[in-house]
């Protein structure tokens, strides 16, 4: 992924091309606005997408790994926040919900992917991405099933261009809908492919919206461990490494932490607070790296995959959570 993020910035085609130290000057006053009360997620992601095509990125190479370990850090602080008994009731409601969805979202995937005629391994990816945790399940399927920069480039962009509609998009229908903060929070859970996007839509619905949100999302994660290896059998590949995600240990420890510390009472608000701003700085980032040639490299077809998959699992999970709760 790294290898592609080098390429994008050769390639990437910007509306202004400003002086480099005036470029890195925008983009690190826009990361310090970030910081204040007055970005949203919302708005952070909106304001890495005009900085980006505008602009343009200029620590592209470093882009990847920064959001990677943001987005640990930020769910990790979140976790101060959460109570262990609510968050071990929200993980049994959602475990049901969460198996049917991933296996079945990867059954239609393959079929999708053969009736649209797309490349098996980017099927294949982009069919884990959206039934597991987005680009954190392309990042640890991609290796199992040695799958070309191109390929792994097309399966996250499409679910990178889905995410940010989803943060948008979720919000304004669970107003509509009149849903509780229960039922969003475990519906974005589900049908809102990367962590992010789920922490950052939940966090724009509700503090209880949230818990549950963050603690089904981070239990689907662990998915990831038995499809890679149902995957690894499915594509004869016996030494692909599988990459597990450890930082929900530390999600989990932080819960434990503020249910039973009582000491922590003074000091988990403030980690949250950090935690928040950090996860706003990470929206920034994942809009800062869609720009067009992003975008023009995924293609109609692993495109349509995407979005006729997950318009599946949204629309399924959404009238589960409604009429089957």
């Amino acid at each position: 992924m790294e290898t592609h993020q080098k390429v994008i910035q050769k390639e990437s085609f910007i509306f202004f091309k400003v002086n480099p130290k005036l470029q890195q000057l925008i983009f690190v006053v826009l990361i310090l606005f970030c910081t204040t009360i007055f970005v949203s997620p919302l708005i952070a992601l909106v304001l890495g997408l005009i900085v980006a095509n505008l602009f343009g990125h200029p620590f592209l190479e470093l882009n990847h790994k920064a959001i990677n370990y943001l987005l640990q850090f930020s769910v990790v602080g979140l976790g101060f926040g959460m109570n262990v008994h609510s968050a071990v009731s929200a993980g049994k409601e959602g475990f049901l919900f969460t198996v049917i969805s991933i296996f079945s979202t990867l059954v239609l995937g393959t079929f999708l992917g053969k009736w649209f005629k797309t490349e098996k391994k980017t099927s294949h990816l982009i069919s884990c991405g959206t039934a597991i945790c987005g680009g954190s399940a392309i990042a640890a399927i991609a290796p199992v099933i040695k799958s070309n920069e191109k390929q792994t480039s097309v399966a996250l962009g499409v679910i990178f261009i889905l995410n940010s509609v989803a943060l948008f998009l979720f919000p304004a229908v669970g107003d509509w809908l009149d849903l509780s903060q229960k039922e969003f929070g475990l519906w974005c859970a589900i049908a809102i492919h990367d962590t992010s996007s789920v922490v950052g839509a939940a966090s724009k619905y509700g503090p209880e919206a949230l818990q549950i949100a963050t603690t089904v999302k981070l239990a689907r994660a662990l998915w990831i461990i038995p499809v890679a290896l149902i995957t690894a059998f499915v594509f004869k590949n016996k030494s692909g490494k599988i990459k597990i995600p450890y930082f929900i240990g530390l999600f989990i420890l932080a819960m434990i932490t503020n249910t039973y510390l009582p000491q922590m009472e003074s000091i988990a608000p403030h980690l949250v607070s950090v935690s928040k701003i950090g996860l706003t700085v990470t929206l920034f980032l994942i809009g800062a790296g869609l720009n067009r040639t992003v975008l023009k490299s995924v293609g109609l077809k692993p495109l349509a995959q995407g979005i006729l998959l997950w318009t599946f699992i949204a629309i399924a999970t959404l009238v589960s959570i409604i009429y089957l709760k």
